[in-house]
């Protein structure tokens, strides 16, 4: 049986690029990452994806002269790819309604922070300076609204006394580098179901905690 196809964009360095294919490695994603693609040439996941064998690509925004006309060249690229799931994994780039709603349904982003709560930029600033005890990362489906899309799973990162952003940044880094994979996985087994604001996970026992929150000490 043929593994769902995954076509990840990234930005910067690909970390949790790195994770995906890891579990694509150890046989724990349930697809495969057929596409890599990029808005910079210079990101360093792009030679992570090569190391693993993976096809690349890079759709330069700085080469388009409108949001509108990178949307445009992205969705050909990720078209070309023919990916069942798209997973954006540090893309820094605003995506626009049009192409949010071609892949509407089958697009996952990982955000640094437990949304609702703080989306957009400085994730780990912002919750310092409110004083939070927990803090953490989303998956979730993305939306036209920005950071607000359906919540499909996340991870809890306790605020130690004494963090900055550099040592609350790791830690949930490394919460994302688990939840990501999980989130991907249970896609790829079909069992995610948008209802509404809300994802339904099949198999989900109501008397038992999520099983994609990963706390993370």
């Amino acid at each position: 049986m043929t593994q769902p196809r995954i076509t990840v964009l990234i930005s910067g360095r690909g970390s949790n690029l790195a994770a995906l294919l890891e579990a694509e490695r150890a046989g724990r994603l349930g697809g495969t990452v057929a596409t890599v693609v990029s808005n910079r040439a210079d990101a360093p996941g792009l030679a992570l994806a090569l190391a693993h064998g993976t096809r690349i690509n890079v759709v330069d925004h700085r080469a388009h002269a409108s949001r509108d006309a990178f949307d445009a060249a992205l969705a050909e690229a990720v078209d070309h790819s023919q990916p069942d799931l798209v997973v954006l994994a540090g893309f820094m780039r605003i995506l626009g309604p049009a192409f949010v709603s071609r892949y509407a349904g089958r697009m996952l982003n990982i955000h640094p922070s437990l949304l609702p709560s703080y989306p957009g930029l400085d994730t780990h600033r912002r919750a310092l300076a409110d004083g939070v005890r927990i803090h953490g990362c989303t998956v979730h489906f993305v939306t036209a609204d920005l950071d607000h899309g359906p919540i499909v799973a996340q991870a809890a990162v306790a605020v130690l006394p004494g963090d900055d952003e550099t040592t609350l940044a790791a830690r949930v880094l490394a919460a994302e580098h688990e939840l990501l994979p999980a989130a991907v996985r249970a896609f790829c087994a079909g069992r995610l179901a948008i209802d509404g604001r809300r994802v339904l996970v099949r198999g989900e026992r109501r008397s038992a905690p999520a099983p994609l929150l990963v706390p993370v000490a």
